[in-house]
Order: structure tokens, then sequence, then C-alpha cells
């Protein structure tokens, strides 16, 4: 995901969907999707139909995690031959990568890895329908055509089972302004996996966002100790698949 940083193309569904508010293009990401900002009040992802992630997948996710903790609201659902759309209510706060948190990655990274641990603790596991784990990554991604190293194919085993995030990069975290985590977005792929799958990807992804030296930071706000085994196994799964 990236923040566009010239003009963006708005599709005419979106074009409709606003009405009379402003639109404003927040993130592209690498499948040709697009979100943006409809007023003060609305946001509406907008992405080609692809084998990996689906708006239904997301909506029936954001349902059932919203009894548990704070995410977005579903206003709209849509599509047509070619795109899908997913339409929310905005939340309070900020991405962890906005331009505020960049300048403060210490407040950020904090927030993030204390965000996640909450996030887990709030999901029950027991009552979680939905699945992250190794063998369905690895059967979804062999079922888009990508093929797994066997090294992969072995992982280590489960640590404590809990309900991922799916995607824990760090702009999927929202905060408020005095840097305290306040709701997690865009949970597609969200279901029951080793937590080490989200403490992976969310550490990692703080050298994309806040440059080196962050990434033990995260894990000791999410409040344990590095297990190099496990993320380096987590990390070269996700980059995988």
């Amino acid at each position: 995901m990236t923040i566009p940083i010239e003009p963006v193309e708005v599709p005419p569904v979106v074009r409709e969907l606003a009405a009379d508010a402003t639109v404003d293009a927040v993130w592209l990401n690498g499948i040709g999707g697009r979100t943006f900002r409809l007023g003060d009040d609305r946001f509406v992802k907008w992405q080609p139909f692809n084998a990996e992630t689906s708006m239904i997948d997301e909506v029936i996710r954001l349902e059932w995690a919203g009894r548990h903790t704070r995410v977005p609201r579903v206003l709209e659902v849509g599509s047509d031959h070619t795109h899908e759309w997913l339409v929310t209510a905005a939340l309070p706060g900020a991405s962890a990568v906005d331009p505020r948190w960049i300048a403060d990655p210490a407040t950020a990274v904090r927030a993030v890895g204390e965000g996640l641990r909450a996030l887990h603790d709030a999901l029950p596991v027991d009552e979680c329908p939905f699945w992250w784990d190794v063998p369905n990554r690895i059967r979804d991604a062999e079922a888009r055509g990508i093929l797994v190293p066997e090294s992969l194919r072995t992982p280590p085993a489960d640590d404590v089972l809990v309900v991922c995030h799916g995607d824990a990069c760090c702009p999927n975290t929202l905060l408020d302004d005095d840097g305290r985590w306040t709701a997690h977005v865009d949970l597609g792929s969200l279901g029951v996996a080793d937590r080490w799958a989200d403490i992976a990807v969310a550490s990692m992804s703080t050298e994309w966002n806040y440059g080196p030296g962050w990434e033990d930071a995260l894990i000791d706000a999410y409040g344990i100790a590095p297990d190099r085994d496990r993320l380096t196994y987590y990390r070269g799964l996700w980059n995988a698949t």
C-alpha cells in the first residue's frame, strides 16, 4: 500500500457514491485498488476482482470482528463485471503512517504493537469461523498459481493461537491525537493462526514505513520477547504468498 503523491483517477462509481461530497485518494495497493475518502464521514475501497481477497470476505469479517473490537462499520458493498467496492463509515483517528506519525515513529510503533496485542486479546478464538493458518495460506497461494518453497511447508509449532488481523502492517492501525491506538482497518484476511504470523508482518513493516531499527520496539510494545525463528519463518511465508 502506498500514499498517492500524484492525482489519481476517480472511477465513475466512486463519483456516484460520493454524490456532493469531496473525493480524496488516500491509498493505492499493488493490485490496482484505490481507497478514497468521501467527505468527512466515509471511505470507499475500490479494486478489480482478484483471487486473493474479496469485499464480501471483508464484510463478513468486519461484521464478526465488530462485535468484539473497533473496526469500520459497513455501509454498502457492490460490484460490476470487473470491479468491487466497499463503503465504510469513517472512524476517529489517523493511520499510523500519517505524516504526523512518520515524524514520531517511537509513538506510532508503540501504538501499533499495543493495538495488535489488544486485538489478539479481544477476538475470541473459539468463536471465530475464519482461518489464516499455514495450510490454508499455502492452499490459497497455490490456487493462485504461486509455488510455495518446500522450506516453508513445515511451520514452527504454534506458540499461541489467536484471531490474526491478516494484514497487520502499520498503516492498518489508527491512532488518536495522543498517539494511542483506536481501531484496525483492512481485515479481509482475518482468521485464526499463530500470533507470530501477525507479529512478524507488523514488525517487518516498521522498516518500510519508519526506517530500520523499530522492529523489536513493536514486539516489546506487544509484550513479548522476539522469537527469531518464528519471525524468520512467518516473514518468509508472507513474502512467498
